[in-house]
């Protein structure tokens, strides 16, 4: 089940976690990974208030700073149809970027599915020379962590919080306690026997 049932309203700015010392527009030359994890689509196919602030913070840290950034949105089907990577990835389009720029990856059906198929798109392309991981701050640590696991080097993106109560927030926090090290032990193990 993917978190998302509460709303977004007004202007909703990005900004890195680690506090904007890293400027992402200066560095060796390549191309900047924006990956975007998934959270639920609405019933009528909106997006949820969760998936909607995961995309804009991205949108808002990427716009102006790097310049033509990669967004990779991930999430197949939850749900509800359309799949949570198409959704991203037309509201990306609809926010001005082109859709070469929008690599968008179905098949995740959870946070450790996504971190696979994410690693696997990174490897197949020369041009990527920093990552960056976009989701809600309450998930922003079992991504980091699982990526860092699989190889992947992703710096840290926190979508600003959207409307939701205190019960909620501490629900999805909770839920990552046993989510950590269940995955983290998962993924080192498939690592280490080749199969990531």
């Amino acid at each position: 089940m993917r978190p998302g049932a509460d709303d977004a309203s007004g202007p909703l700015p990005a900004q890195a976690a680690d506090g904007g010392r890293h400027d992402p527009s200066r560095g060796p030359q390549g191309k900047i990974a924006i990956v975007i994890f998934g959270a639920a689509v609405r019933p009528d196919g909106r997006p949820s208030g969760t998936l909607e602030c995961r995309v804009r913070s991205a949108v808002a840290f990427a716009s102006g700073r790097i310049p033509d950034p990669i967004f990779v949105p991930t999430g197949g089907v939850g749900l509800f149809g359309p799949s949570e990577a198409s959704v991203m990835r037309n509201m990306l389009i609809a926010a001005g970027f082109p859709s070469n720029r929008v690599l968008s990856e179905e098949t995740g059906t959870d946070t450790l599915s996504s971190v696979r198929a994410v690693t696997r798109l990174l490897r197949s392309r020369s041009d990527v020379r920093a990552v960056y991981a976009a989701t809600s701050a309450y998930h922003l640590p079992r991504c980091l962590l699982l990526l860092r696991i699989a190889g992947v080097h992703a710096r840290p993106l926190a979508a600003t919080p959207s409307a939701v109560t205190t019960w909620g927030r501490w629900y999805w926090r909770l839920r990552e306690v046993p989510a950590i090290p269940y995955d983290a032990m998962i993924l080192t193990v498939l690592r280490l026997c080749g199969r990531l």
